[in-house]
């Protein structure tokens, strides 16, 4: 059994309208939800039953009462004074969350027969899928100066820590008055620790000072009591939780008084034997802990042969917890590893100098390695991933075409073929079926001419064709093209648009040998990327020379759209889709560094001739892929940044609505919102699914994205734009990505 005192998850308003009820308690940890009144008073529960019960006896359903109407009024419950095993036996198969109240009726914790498998400190909600909590431990390295103390406090915070941490003792309580003495007796270990501890404490007030400091500066504060009369102090003070030290691990009347407070424990393990481990754990469950076990060498520093950091998945094992590491080895690399292992929690003592005095000097990191660890750890932690089946990223995608292979014709094949093993050769790139589809594809009969190259695709294995057809959209709809499928693709359905998506080579081209002229159809025109020399287009670089290329290479973009113009007379100012640039390769830079970059994009759109065309600027995901890998994206991401410069910068705007989806995902931005903003500075629109983070292109229906409340949304919002479905490979066998899409999104849009 265990309390947890984050009632937040488990409760709900007596006012709640029983629909959104219903959806909490479908998000609930428990499948029960305990009504609280504004004051947090216990007033009932609210199930899955008690729902159903209700429902039967009803003649009309009437989700927009309150939730208090029908829950139950006579919840079990506990009071906070009563003993864990008093509380231990109410928790049975049927209540399985026990509300805990105080004198007052006030729910102050939940109890369960759960294993803690989640604390929360401070902001910080720490599970197994959550990010790492990284401890910046100060301990006494303040060595007794205030001015220290808070100066450790903003450099742990500069180095990217989320905690930071202290030492408190109350050596009267703690050392006996011979010890406290002269210490003549003592060994000389005693000798030298005592020393410093009398002349590196801070006072109460001081504490109580950086504390607040601590959270002032945005950070969880922790610290370590040595004794009950210290412990008591940060009771007192109001403290998140508490780190226990491993010379505290079997005393085990301090883990209980500590206990007793009801607040998260971080329990360091160095020193200990399996034995005293388990009977630790013993403690802390008997009074309901909520805990998390650190695995640690008690050394300083501590020698890596010594570490053994594969005793972390026994220590899981004992605990039925999360783990952490509390590292004294030199360097972090040890810390990260400790991350790929399981911690959830990585605690390093933390100096500006390592040749002050005191032992925890020596084995702390400075600054700049603090802040090295972190992204090594933000590093590892995302590239851990999930034990769910292995999918592609977009990455992959890429270079499973450029360096893949395909299966291909070997010669000329008509339809109706039964296809053998010497019409099939394997090629290169990888566009088509891979080579390990060859049995499977030999013996059927062709369901279409091809020459030879061709690429078979999964079409060609049988099952239904996706074919080009009329469609019923309200918001004119188009194709991307390359100049070389133009005339094969744009005239196989009621297209009122085509988008001509080009390469650095076709700049080269003359469009007269591959398109004829068109008065039915409109253009679009997506600026390439990637130009000769490897250069990614970025019109915001600091690079001089860099942003000077850029603007040359966008110049003749303008000028061949000058030219198409004369091929599609009917498109008065035509769209030019470009991503602008603004990329980063380490980390998003700060709010200050992207106004320097917008304002070095105002100078680049400053120099080009712009008459009589209309520059889009597409907005980006947070972590773009570029031809040499992903980088992370600050400009034309923020809705509210891109209304802003769009006016500002007299730049239209194609709204990726894949990409913005990311976006919306990662900084948990609502997306029906990002769409009201920007919507209506939308003159073109790229469709197509999304999923998590970097999951962009996908075919619609693929992903996460509800695009019949998408559909909806735009015809109000943006009734004028135009719009492609911007599917990953969509134009391969004929364009099949493309209609699949249109059959999807057909009456949608």
């Amino acid at each position: 059994m265990f309390i947890d005192r984050n009632i937040d998850h488990y409760c709900i308003s007596e006012k709640t309208l029983l629909i959104r009820a219903l959806e909490a308690l479908s998000n609930s940890k428990g499948q029960t939800l305990f009504i609280v009144d504004d004051f947090f008073r216990l007033k009932g529960t609210f199930t899955d039953g008690d729902f159903r019960r209700w429902i039967i006896g009803q003649q009309e359903i009437d989700l927009n009462r309150p939730v208090s109407e029908i829950s139950n009024l006579k919840p079990v419950f506990a009071y906070d004074f009563e003993a864990p095993s008093q509380l231990a036996e109410k928790l049975s198969e049927r209540i399985q969350f026990l509300p805990i109240l105080d004198s007052e009726n006030h729910v102050v914790g939940i109890a369960s027969l759960q294993t803690n498998q989640e604390i929360t400190l401070g902001n910080h909600s720490i599970n197994r899928d959550s990010p790492v909590l990284i401890i910046a431990e100060i301990g006494n390295n303040h060595n007794g100066s205030l001015e220290l103390a808070k100066r450790l406090v903003d450099e742990a915070r500069a180095a990217g820590a989320h905690c930071a941490k202290f030492q408190m003792r109350d050596l009267d309580s703690l050392y006996s008055g011979a010890s406290l003495g002269d210490g003549a007796s003592e060994d000389l270990g005693s000798q030298y620790v005592l020393d410093l501890l009398r002349r590196f404490q801070l006072s109460d007030d001081e504490f109580v000072e950086v504390f607040n400091y601590c959270r002032q500066q945005g950070l969880t504060v922790l610290c370590t009591p040595f004794d009950r009369v210290s412990a008591d102090k940060l009771n007192q003070y109001g403290m998140d939780g508490y780190k226990i030290a491993s010379a505290d691990l079997t005393n085990h009347e301090l883990l209980e008084h500590i206990a007793r407070y009801g607040k998260p424990m971080l329990v360091s393990t160095g020193m200990s034997t399996e034995q005293e481990i388990f009977d630790a754990v013993n403690v802390l469950r008997r009074n309901a802990a909520n805990f998390v076990l650190l695995h640690c060498n008690s050394t300083y520093p501590a020698p890596f042969k010594d570490v053994n950091l594969n005793y972390m998945d026994r220590l899981a094992e004992i605990g039925e917890c999360l783990i952490g590491y509390s590292g004294h080895e030199r360097g972090y690399h040890v810390a990260v590893a400790a991350v790929a292992k399981g911690a959830k929690v990585i605690e390093k003592h933390f100096t500006v100098d390592r040749d002050m005095e005191g032992n925890d000097h020596k084995v702390s990191l400075l600054p700049d390695e603090f802040r090295a660890m972190r992204e090594a750890i933000e590093q590892v932690s995302v590239s851990l991933g999930t034990n769910k089946p292995r999918n592609l990223s977009q990455g992959e995608m890429i270079n499973r075409e450029i360096l893949g292979k395909s299966l291909v014709a070997a010669a000329p094949i008509s339809k109706g073929t039964r296809i053998t093993e010497q019409l099939v050769k394997v090629k290169s790139p990888g566009k088509g079926l891979p080579p390990s589809k060859l049995k499977e594809l030999l013996g059927r009969i062709a369901s279409r001419d091809l020459n030879t190259d061709d690429f078979f695709y999964e079409s060609d294995m049988g099952g239904a064709t996706v074919v080009p057809r009329n469609y019923r959209f309200q918001l004119r709809h188009g194709i991307p093209v390359r100049y070389h499928d133009y005339q094969a693709l744009a005239g196989l359905s009621n297209l009122k648009l085509i988008e001509f998506h080009l390469s650095y080579r076709d700049l080269e081209l003359d469009p007269a040998d591959f398109i004829a002229a068109s008065n039915q159809l409109d253009f679009v025109v997506h600026a390439p990327e990637l130009f000769a020399g490897d250069h990614t287009l970025d019109l915001c670089s600091h690079d001089e020379q860099y942003r000077s290329q850029s603007v040359r290479e966008l110049q003749r973009v303008i000028d061949i759209t000058r030219k198409l113009n004369g091929f599609f007379p009917t498109t008065r100012s035509p769209s030019i889709v470009v991503n602008v640039g603004g990329f980063s390769e380490h980390d998003f830079i700060d709010a200050h560094e992207k106004q320097a970059r917008y304002r070095i994009l105002e100078k680049s759109l400053n120099e080009l001739d712009r008459a009589g065309v209309t520059l889009l600027a597409q907005t980006m995901p947070p972590f773009p892929w570029h031809f040499g890998g992903q980088r992370f994206h600050n400009l034309f991401v923020n809705p509210d940044e891109i209304a802003e410069y769009s006016d500002r910068l007299g730049l239209g705007i194609c709204l990726d609505v894949s990409h913005s989806w990311l976006a919306c995902n990662y900084f948990d931005w609502d997306f029906t919102d990002f769409i009201a903003t920007v919507g209506p500075k939308s003159r073109h629109l790229h469709i197509a699914d999304s999923q998590g983070v970097d999951g962009e292109g996908l075919q619609v229906g693929d992903g996460e994205m509800d695009f019949e409340k998408l559909g909806r949304q735009l015809k109000t919002c943006a009734p004028d734009a135009t719009w492609i479905p911007e599917v990953w490979q969509g134009h391969k066998n004929g364009g099949e990505g493309f209609w699949r899409a249109f059959s999807y999104l057909d009456g949608l849009l």
